[in-house]
Order: structure tokens, then C-alpha cells, then sequence
């Protein structure tokens, strides 16, 4: 995360993105265990809610022009990528977690602790990482995620650039000028690509991406920038794009179809500074990496813009 200023089957999950390190999936609850089709959030929540019909943004054009036309669309997740399953993995715990301390960088935007955070919570990247390093935790009993960014153990607990807790009963948002484990002050689960969405057949809510140069502005549901850029042309955080109606989708792969129907529907938020186009998911060894690699057939053309009201900027 780039900051300005300042299962239910036993299997072996790699380190992503070249991070190195490994965890063993467990029976439920676990990493990567089913949600069961619980929803994240309420019905009514902006990640729960279909953009299909809505109007597009009068820059729409422009905006997605200066992310990049031509560029490629990326799935940032996979079986299989330097030696293990790339993406951003989550744990599932059961109300019974003992909770542990915590310590954060950014203590002053960060829900203080205790988090239900097991010792052995895979770590986006793996134990080495350098990268972001999230770990994003589950407690199914409370229906409670917690997500901190740039986790290390520190003793029995853990150090984090910051944490957020959020209530998934009730439609949670940060206060504004509140970032979370994510740089826009977003919920990170609540916008992956999950395998056990896909293989049920349909990802019910928005999806996640990055690009490269956001705008020091952010609309809700997101509550921080990251960028001292203020080109009006520039995505600001919580920017919301969607798959053309127009684009077919029914020569890709049955794992593709439901993310590019779910692109269709709900869309994207902008999330994090980051590669262009890059959409999130869980780094979990069940993706067919074929199927999922058809995705990059997309450019970013192929999107619009929502239209924007209220953007809050600096």
C-alpha cells in the first residue's frame, strides 16, 4: 500500500507474489474457508449494491484514458505464481479466538485492539513478504472481520502499519479522513475475488482494483486519499468503474464468466495505489490459472466510469 505524507479442504498455500513462506489450509474455520453466501455488509451497502443501470460520469472518457485505454486488465491472484498461490488470503475463526495486542504505525487511524489474530494467520505474500503484507481475519461467530496492513508478530501479538475492525452485521464506514488496512480506508475482503463465491456460481458485490496515480480526493464509501495529485481527471479513492454492457462474455471460462458478470453488475472500486487495472482476489491453489488468466484479454477500454457526486478532495 503506497501512503503519502506521512475449507474446507487440506491443501498447501504458497507464499503470493514471489513473498515466499507457506500455510496449511485447515478444515473450516480456516484459510480461505467458505462464507457460505453470508453477505458482507448489509443489502443496502454501496459493496452490495448493482451499478448496471447507473449513469455514467460526464469525464468518464477522459479518466479512464489516463489510467490507460489500451492497458491490460490484470487478475492480482492465482493458483500459481513464483512457486505458490498469489492474491490476498483471509482466516476464518470461530468466536472462541483468544484475542491478542496490538501496535500500529498509524495508531491514530487505527481501531485499537485486541484482534482474534492467530499466530499462525497467513500473511499476504508470506512470512518474508516486503510487500503489503495484510492479514485480513474472520470472526464467523460475531460476523466481525479485522484487517490490519504491514502485519508482523510482535510477541504473543502482533505490529501493524494499521488495523481496522468492522461490524459486517451493519453497513461499517471509517471516519472520513480514516485510512484502514487499505490505503481509501475501504474494507479489503468485502472487494476480492473469492474462490468460494466463483465456484458457487456468483460474486454478489463489488470488486477491488488499483491504479497507479489516484487523485487527492476521495468519494464514499471511501474515506482517505493517498496522493497529492489534484488532476480532476485522476481517479480518486472509492471511484467506481464498470464492465461495458456491450463487452460479451459468453466465450470466456466459467471462472471468468462469473468475475466479468460480476464487473457488469456491480463493478470496481478504486482501492490502493498500484498497478493499473489490477483487480484483487484470494491467493488460493484451487483457481484454474487458465481460466482466470483470460481475464487479461480485457483492456481498459472495455470499463466506464460511474458517475461521481460529492467527491471530497483536498
Amino acid at each position: 500500500m503506497k501512503r503519502t505524507a506521512l475449507l474446507v479442504l487440506p491443501m498447501l498455500l504458497a507464499g503470493c507474489g514471489g513473498g515466499g513462506g507457506s500455510v496449511t489450509i485447515t478444515p473450516h474455520p480456516g484459510t480461505n474457508a467458505s462464507l457460505n453466501g453470508r453477505q458482507i455488509f448489509l443489502s443496502d451497502s454501496p459493496w452490495n449494491t448493482p451499478v448496471d443501470t447507473a449513469d455514467v460520469d460526464p469525464n468518464s472518457d477522459a479518466i479512464i484514458a489516463n489510467i490507460g485505454a489500451n492497458d491490460e486488465f490484470h487478475p492480482d491472484f492465482g493458483a500459481n505464481w513464483n512457486g505458490g498461490p498469489f492474491g490476498i488470503p483471509y482466516v476464518v475463526v470461530d468466536g472462541n479466538q483468544p484475542l491478542v495486542s496490538m501496535s500500529f504505525g498509524y495508531d491514530d487511524e487505527s481501531d485499537p485492539g485486541p484482534y482474534p489474530i492467530p499466530p499462525n494467520a497467513p500473511i499476504e505474500g508470506g512470512a518474508n513478504s516486503s510487500g503489503d503484507r495484510h492479514v485480513l481475519v474472520v470472526d464467523e461467530d460475531n460476523w466481525v472481520l479485522y484487517e490490519i496492513f504491514d502485519a508482523h508478530r510482535q510477541g504473543s501479538g502482533w505490529y501493524a502499519g494499521s488495523g481496522a475492525v468492522w461490524d459486517m452485521n451493519t453497513n461499517h464506514y471509517r471516519p472520513a479522513g480514516w485510512t484502514s488496512a487499505d490505503a481509501a480506508g475501504l474494507p479489503i475482503l468485502a472487494g476480492l475475488v473469492r474462490y468460494d463465491e466463483v465456484e458457487a456460481g456468483a460474486i454478489n458485490h463489488a470488486l477491488r482494483f488499483t491504479v497507479n496515480v489516484t487523485r487527492k480526493a476521495y468519494i464514499f464509501p471511501a474515506s482517505h486519499w493517498a496522493s497529492n495529485n489534484t488532476d480532476p481527471l485522476r481517479p480518486p479513492m472509492g471511484m467506481r468503474v464498470r464492465l461495458k454492457a456491450s463487452f460479451d462474455i459468453s466465450g470466456y471460462p466459467p471462472q471468468a464468466q462469473v468475475v466479468l458478470a460480476a464487473l457488469k453488475k456491480y463493478g470496481m472500486m478504486v482501492a490502493d495505489n498500484g498497478s493499473d487495472w489490477y483487480v484483487s482476489g484470494t491467493a488460493d491453489a484451487r483457481w484454474d490459472d487458465d481460466q482466470i488468466n483470460t481475464l487479461k484479454q480485457l483492456r481498459g477500454s472495455n470499463f466506464e466510469v460511474i458517475e461521481m457526486e460529492n467527491v471530497i478532495s483536498g
